[in-house]
């Protein structure tokens, strides 16, 4: 699988994961997708930029971990590009230390969530959740991260 990830990084946070790891989570989210050839965008942003672009795409008023933008081919055009992932790093750091995650874990979970997300996934009715919350609770541990929901049996 041939894999074209643009890493922007539009934050002055420390602890962003290396271009090689953000590949690595991607390409296990889309493992089993059937694509041969995947171009995606991954845009690290601040609480600024996070909270805009969920109020004006979500009407939320506020930044959230991790927002999915699946790119819509045209009919009869062939493109690999599959959408955009924005993760707000503030967020991301929050959220690991008020659930006592290993920070590295937790970015691998959301970078999974999102392009499960761009691939078709969603966690609206129950049954989609629990479809999408297995998988990644499969992939995670398959690269060797805990269960990011907790202990349960898959």
């Amino acid at each position: 699988m041939s894999l074209d990830l643009d890493l922007q990084i539009a934050s002055d946070a420390k602890a962003i994961p290396s271009l090689e790891q953000f590949e690595l989570w991607v390409a296990e989210a889309l493992k089993d997708s059937g694509r041969d050839e995947t171009e995606l965008t991954v845009r690290i942003v601040d609480e600024e930029e996070g909270l805009e672009l969920n109020s004006t795409y979500r009407g939320k008023d506020y930044a959230t971990n991790v927002l999915s933008f699946p790119f819509e081919v045209p009919e009869g055009i062939e493109l690999p590009l599959l959408g955009d992932l924005v993760i707000c790093a503030g967020v991301v750091a929050r959220e690991a230390a008020e659930q006592q995650k290993d920070a590295t874990a937790h970015w691998a979970h959301l970078v999974i969530h999102g392009t499960l997300h761009l691939l078709g996934y969603d966690h609206i009715k129950d049954e989609d959740a629990e479809l999408m919350e297995g998988k990644e609770i499969v992939l995670l541990q398959g690269l060797g991260y805990p269960d990011p929901y907790g202990d349960r049996d898959i």
